[in-house]
């Protein structure tokens, strides 16, 4: 009988043993996951790197229409007077960001051009539109000394190139905020367009929680509208 109950004791702490292994190796790892994503992506908020930036005033854009950064999430970038060369970006964030989030009305793309690249940019506009809805893409063009104006009351760390140009693009709220990461360990003015893993990968992380702001926000102002 002893030998009975101690081979059963054996055999429940081998059991024991293989289901803390299997849970160690396949279910702890989800459960991190699931918390850790749900932590950056539902409960913090993305922090302002510069408030209140400037809005596009009476700058001419390809279609002739009014562009403003107000009541708009915007992606905004600076072309330089390269845009053919550099076009192979414009395609990386169209993949990685526009196609997944175009449906969102609230949401434009905005390249502030020079004067003289409106030819440029229309190729790049139809070649875009060859395999997408265009119509949040905005090219916005001025004079050399506007650009380096506006870009520098956005008050970042990063500089424009001699052509006027960075394939960084940058977030901007509803409200004309600047938003990125401010952790001195982790800081994220802007996001490399040139680069596909950044695109999917902190660009994406943190235009996540851009939304989940609004829609969160969205979601306590009709609930408190149905409780009036």
């Amino acid at each position: 009988m002893r030998a009975f109950f101690y081979f059963c004791t054996l055999n429940n702490i081998k059991i024991m043993k293989k289901n803390i292994v299997l849970f160690v190796l396949f279910i702890l790892p989800i459960v991190a996951y699931l918390f850790f994503a749900s932590g950056i992506n539902s409960f913090t908020k993305l922090p302002v790197i510069t408030p209140k930036v400037a809005d596009f005033g009476q700058w001419k854009s390809l279609n002739g229409e009014k562009v403003s950064l107000n009541s708009k999430i915007t992606i905004l970038g600076f072309s330089g007077t390269e845009l053919l060369k550099n076009r192979g970006n414009y395609f990386n964030i169209n993949e990685k960001i526009y196609q997944r989030y175009h449906d969102f009305a609230d949401l434009q793309f905005v390249v502030i051009c020079p004067l003289g690249t409106e030819n440029e940019a229309r190729k790049i506009i139809d070649a875009l539109d060859d395999f997408t809805d265009v119509s949040q893409w905005h090219f916005l063009f001025t004079t050399p000394q506007e650009i380096n104006a506006y870009y520098d009351q956005l008050k970042l760390v990063g500089k424009l190139d001699k052509n006027l140009g960075t394939p960084n693009v940058y977030i901007v709220d509803k409200v004309r905020n600047l938003r990125g990461r401010k952790e001195k360990k982790d800081y994220k003015e802007g996001y490399n367009t040139f680069h596909l893993a950044e695109l999917s990968n902190e660009m994406l992380d943190d235009f996540k929680v851009i939304l989940y702001e609004y829609r969160a926000a969205l979601k306590k102002n009709n609930n408190a509208t149905k409780e009036l």
